[in-house]
This record gives structure tokens, sequence and C-alpha cells, in this order.
């Protein structure tokens, strides 16, 4: 789904078909774009990809 800033949001594929309590991500050269599924227009988090990938990993290894 595009938004108005141009962004196509993406759900996880672990994600359900409800939209209840879902993240979204967006991709960008430089940055993952985050927000709340339930909440389209609210805030969103933009975090540089190198930062997103070491939180990835750490995740992977917890």
């Amino acid at each position: 789904m595009r938004d108005m800033t141009g962004l196509e949001w993406f759900k996880s594929s672990y994600s359900g078909n409800d939209d209840s309590a879902c993240v979204e991500i967006a991709l960008t050269p430089d940055h993952i774009h985050v927000r709340d599924s339930k909440t389209v227009n609210g805030p969103q988090l933009a975090v540089p990809a190198t930062t997103w990938t070491e939180f990835i990993h750490s995740l992977r290894g917890a």
C-alpha cells in the first residue's frame, strides 16, 4: 500500500489478515520506516538501514 508520502508499506508475512497489532515497514535507500498498521496516518519512525540490520540480528541471537 502506497501512502501520501509515496512510501510503499509492507506487513510481516507472520501477520494475520485481521489488521490487529501489526507494524508495517517501508524501504528507502538509506532508511527503514516503521509505523503502526492501525494508525497509518500516525507517527512514523525512520531508522537508518544499518541500525535496522543490527536490530534484526540482535533479535535472532536472543
